[in-house]
């Protein structure tokens, strides 16, 4: 394989060394992973209710969550079952753990639903497309790396793009602040992640020479990786349609508005089938019914539009 020259390929052995925490010297690798692990999650749960991203990028560099799923994909390639159980296995548990302290430290909190509007939070509540693109392109980088000796530095890079820990610390916070709805929009995320990881993973190394032939159980594997795909794709195309849609309202009211002075839009909110605008301006608006039937013009199914109106105005200090 072009990528991966021979004189730089990883053995097989020394993949199941860095990849199988069952192996070797288990239990070193097991204290290893859990104590990142745990640690990880507290840095990247601080990270978000401080609304920090230097910390919560400090937390993704320690968390160690990728081992076990590019172990899942080496499984998978190597139609190793032991291998693909005892990783997921690793997966699950670990997500436990960080959704745990996600929602005890939400309950610390003076006031949890005061973090669930900073950014670290709608940042990754709503991915989209875009979100399993860069998780894609993420995954082979690190697919890539962790076959090659020479490339083994770009990792901290492939742990700071993929963010694995990070979305499910935002799942445990939203989940201990009452909002379940954001925790999914989380979960999704870290899921992509995780399906784009494993995916990259079966391909390069399939590349790289590592497969053995085929069997029922990876068929097995295929079925459940292609299940999975489609579970966070679907999500993620309703919110990539959603930030579209929405941008267009925006538009078609600040048309809407052109003729009225001091008046201007202040946000757009998509959910479900409403949009809701807030518009701060003068107290006489423009007829909405024309505003609907633009705004029908534009998304389909006919979406219920609300308007927010706050009347005043933007003012310089000192005029």
């Amino acid at each position: 394989m072009l990528l991966i020259p021979d004189n730089q390929r990883r053995t097989l052995d020394e993949l199941d060394d860095r990849l199988d925490l069952e192996s070797g010297d288990r239990r070193a690798k097991r204290s290893a992973f859990w104590a990142m692990l745990a640690l990880s999650a507290v840095i990247a749960v601080a990270g978000v209710a401080g609304d920090s991203t230097a910390t919560v990028i400090g937390a993704m560099i320690v968390a160690p969550l990728s081992t076990p799923i590019l172990g899942i994909g080496l499984g998978i390639t190597t139609g190793r079952a032991r291998l693909v159980t005892t990783s997921m296995l690793y997966v699950a548990a670990g997500v436990v753990l960080v959704v745990v302290i996600g929602a005890v430290v939400a309950q610390l909190l003076p006031n949890p639903t005061n973090v669930l509007a900073n950014s670290q939070v709608t940042g990754r509540t709503s991915p989209t497309l875009m979100d399993l693109l860069a998780a894609i392109a993420t995954g082979f980088a690190g697919a890539i790396a962790i076959t090659r000796h020479d490339v083994g530095d770009v990792l901290p890079g492939v742990a700071i793009a993929i963010s694995l820990v990070p979305p499910l610390g935002v799942v445990g916070v939203c989940l201990g602040s009452g909002a379940p709805s954001l925790a999914v929009g989380a979960f999704v995320l870290f899921a992509s992640n995780v399906v784009a990881m494993v995916f990259t993973a079966i391909v390069v190394l399939f590349g790289a020479g590592y497969g053995h032939e085929s069997d029922t159980g990876r068929a097995r594997a295929y079925l459940a990786l292609g299940v999975a795909a489609c579970a966070v794709v679907v999500p993620m195309v309703v919110n990539s349609l959603s930030s579209v849609w929405a941008r267009q309202v925006f538009e078609a009211t600040q048309d809407w508005l052109s003729g009225t002075p001091d008046a201007e839009v202040v946000a757009v909110q998509w959910q479900s089938d409403t949009a809701t605008v807030t518009i701060l301006g003068p107290t006489e608006l423009p007829p909405i019914e024309d505003l609907q039937r633009t705004v029908n013009s534009l998304v389909p199914g006919d979406p219920t539009l609300q308007i927010v109106h706050t009347v005043g105005g933007r003012y310089d200090a000192g005029r």
